[in-house]
């Protein structure tokens, strides 16, 4: 049976598409098949949305803190199956929605015109890799198929602002001290929360 979602704690996570166009170096798929002691992440075939719905169907959507979109895949690479399963969710449940995501979301939907305003009444909270505050560090860490991902994960966070309750960036704690205090300056400077994760091994 596929895990298209898994409770960490009190919070419900979706895991609904397996692609992504980064290669992180320290992306946790790399070192194992699950995350925190969930069962298996690789799907064994693309969900589709009413595959994720059904799913949802079957969790108590209201006893949880929140809802959130991170699994072994970026969400946005599957955007429509994300928008449908956060209108179902909101047309039951009153918990908070938050998408994981590496920011790349206009570069893989161009045809969308824009994904944050398609986010506005739907994600609570977006928080959005930043890996590096340095278009090297970035590249370098991130590996994304895109040369121009450093500045299309900026400029989502930009467009995310507005149209989103709560908008934040992270970096893990394996960079350098300097960088992190150059990613609060650039967080700063873009108008969001910047926040510091430990990596997980």
């Amino acid at each position: 049976m596929m895990t298209i979602s898994y409770e960490i704690g009190k919070k419900l996570y979706l895991n609904i598409t397996n692609k992504c166009p980064c290669s992180c170096t320290f992306c946790i798929r790399q070192n194992g098949d699950g995350a925190y002691g969930s069962d298996s992440l690789w799907l064994e075939h693309q969900p589709t949305a009413e595959e994720v719905i059904e799913n949802l169907k079957g969790r108590d959507l209201d006893s949880y803190e929140e809802i959130i979109f991170c699994g072994y895949g970026e969400p946005t690479n599957e955007f429509d199956i994300l928008l449908s399963a956060c209108d179902y969710i909101k047309s039951v449940s009153k918990t908070p929605t938050r998408l994981n995501t590496n920011g790349l979301a206009d570069k893989l939907n161009p045809e969308k015109g824009g994904c944050a305003g398609l986010l506005s009444g739907r994600i609570d909270t977006v928080s959005i890799s930043l890996n590096s505050p340095y278009k090297d560090g970035y590249m370098a860490v991130t590996r994304p198929i895109y040369d121009d991902a450093f500045e299309a994960m900026l400029e989502f966070a930009k467009s995310c602002k507005s149209k989103v309750p709560n908008v934040m960036m992270t970096v893990v704690d394996v960079i350098p001290k300097e960088d992190i205090e150059t990613a609060k300056a650039l967080c700063e400077q873009i108008g969001v929360a910047l926040r510091v994760r430990a990596y997980e091994s």
